[in-house]
C-alpha cells in the first residue's frame, strides 16, 4: 500500500446518516472532481440524524473515513459534512441599503449582509447553516440576479437563512473532532442532495427535492434557480423496517432484508400467491418461521410511505410552498428506492415525480452511484463551488466562505443567530 501523506488540497465529503455513514475523498481540477477514495459503513449511535451514542457514532465515522483514506492512499484532516439533525428552519428576509448612486461592488454586497435587525427575535440556540441571496432589487426593480457593476440609489436583497438547532450539531461536531477531523463546512442535507440530483432547468422552473433517509425525510424547494425553503419530517426508511419487525414479530435485520427483497408501496395482483418466510424473534430453527403472503408485507409498508408524504405535503402547505414550487418532485435518498414510492408520492402530492440519482462523477463506483449517495456527491459540489469562488475573489455569503476567510459579518452571524 502506498505511503500515506497529508494533503490540504483534497475535498472530503462526510455524509453521516441514521443508517449509514459515507465518505468520499476527491481531488478537483478544471474538469470537476475526481473521486479517489470511497468508504461507507453502517451507522451506530444515531437516531433521526442526531447522535444518541457518542462512542458508537465516533466508531462509525472513524471506520468509514479510514476505509476511504486507505483506498485513496491519503490522510485527510478537513471534512465537509451534511446536517440532517435539529430540523432545519428556513426564514426569508428582505431589506435594502443606500448605495448613493455609485456603481455596486463586492463591498456593497458584503455590506448588505447584516441582518441583525431582522434576527433579534430568533432563538440563540440555533446555528446558521446558509445565508443565500435569492434575489436583488435596485431602486425597487425586481429580478436582478447579480447587481455588481450596476447603478442605483437603493440596493435590496431577499435573503434565505437556513438554521438548525445548535445542540445536535455540536454533538455531531464533537464526534468528528474525536476522530481527529476538522469540520470545514456544514451543509443542510436536502440542499446537498439537491445539488447532485437536480437539473438546472428543474431548479429554474421550480422543483422540490425530497431526500428520504433512514431516519429523516427532508425537502429542499427551488424556484428561479435558488433554494427558497428547507424542512424535514422525522420519518424515514427505518420506520418502515421497524413497522415490519413489530408487525411480523421478526428481528430487525430480517425485517430490513424483507423490505429490500419483497417490500413495495403498491399492491399487485400476484401478492396473494407469493409466500415469504418470516423468521421469528428468539427462534433459531427455520422450522419455527411463519409463512405469510406478500400482500401482508405490502399492507404494512404502504401506510408508512403514505404517512411520510402526507407529512411532507402538510409541511409544504404550512410554509406556502406546495403550489408555488412548481409541478415537479425529485425523490432521492435510500428510502426512495422502495418500489411504488414514486407512485404513492404522485398520488398524494399531485405532482410529477421522478427518482433522482447523483450526476456522474469521475471515479464514482456503481455501488455508490444510487439515490442513497446523492447527498455525498452534493457535498463535493458545494465544496468545489465555495473554493472556486474564493480563489476567484468572487463575493460569497459570509458562512459560505472557507474557515480563515470569515469577515466581521460572518462572525456576527455565527455568534448571534
Amino acid at each position: 500500500m502506498a505511503q500515506k501523506t497529508t494533503r490540504t488540497d483534497l475535498i472530503t465529503a462526510l455524509d453521516v446518516g441514521t443508517t449509514k455513514v459515507c465518505c468520499l475523498i476527491a481531488r478537483a481540477d478544471d474538469s470537476g472532481p475526481k473521486i479517489i477514495g470511497i468508504g461507507h459503513h453502517a451507522s451506530q449511535g444515531l437516531r433521526a440524524g442526531s447522535v444518541i451514542d457518542m462512542d458508537g457514532a465516533e466508531a462509525s465515522i472513524r471506520s468509514t473515513v479510514a476505509s476511504a483514506e486507505q483506498m485513496a492512499g491519503e490522510t485527510v484532516e478537513n471534512v465537509i459534512v451534511n446536517i440532517s439533525c435539529g430540523r432545519p428552519h428556513s426564514k426569508l428576509i428582505a431589506y435594502e441599503v443606500s448605495v448613493a448612486g455609485h456603481e455596486i461592488s463586492d463591498q456593497d454586497l458584503r455590506g448588505i449582509i447584516d441582518p441583525a435587525a431582522h434576527l433579534r427575535g430568533d432563538a440563540r440556540d440555533h446555528e446558521l447553516l446558509h445565508a443565500i441571496p435569492v434575489g436583488y432589487t435596485i431602486d425597487g426593480a425586481r429580478g436582478v440576479k447579480d447587481p455588481r457593476g450596476m447603478f442605483g440609489d437603493k440596493l435590496g436583497v431577499n435573503m434565505h437563512l437556513v438554521s438548525t438547532a445548535a445542540g445536535p450539531v455540536r454533538n455531531l461536531e464533537t464526534c468528528i473532532d474525536r476522530c481527529l477531523l476538522r469540520v470545514e463546512a456544514k451543509v443542510a442535507a436536502p440542499y446537498a442532495a439537491a445539488l447532485a440530483a437536480l437539473a438546472n432547468d428543474e431548479k429554474e422552473l421550480g422543483v422540490t427535492c425530497i431526500d428520504m433517509g433512514g431516519g429523516v425525510t427532508s425537502m429542499a424547494v427551488f424556484f428561479d434557480g435558488e433554494l427558497v425553503h428547507t424542512d424535514s419530517v422525522p420519518v424515514g426508511g427505518m420506520h418502515v423496517t421497524n413497522d415490519i419487525a413489530r408487525g411480523l414479530g421478526t428481528p430487525i435485520s430480517h425485517a430490513e432484508r424483507m423490505k429490500t427483497l419483497y417490500g413495495s408501496a403498491l399492491p399487485s395482483s400476484t401478492d396473494d400467491r407469493e409466500v415469504i418466510c418470516v423468521p421469528l424473534v428468539g427462534k433459531d430453527e427455520e422450522g419455527d418461521a411463519n409463512q405469510i403472503s406478500r400482500s401482508v408485507l405490502v399492507a404494512i409498508v404502504r401506510p408508512r410511505i403514505e404517512e411520510t408524504f402526507e407529512l411532507v405535503r402538510a409541511r409544504l402547505e404550512e410554509a406556502g410552498f406546495h403550489s408555488e414550487a412548481g409541478r415537479r418532485i425529485v425523490l432521492t435518498g435510500g428510502a426512495s428506492q422502495l418500489p411504488g414510492t414514486a407512485e404513492v408520492a404522485t398520488a398524494i402530492l399531485d405532482k410529477q415525480v421522478r427518482l433522482g440519482r447523483p450526476r456522474p462523477v469521475d471515479g464514482l463506483a456503481e455501488a455508490v452511484g444510487g439515490p442513497a449517495f446523492a447527498a455525498s456527491v452534493g457535498l463535493l459540489d458545494h465544496a468545489i463551488a465555495i473554493r472556486t469562488e474564493a480563489q476567484n475573489g468572487a463575493y460569497q455569503p459570509a458562512e459560505e466562505r472557507p474557515p480563515g476567510r470569515l469577515g466581521r459579518i460572518g462572525q456576527w452571524l455565527r455568534e448571534h443567530l
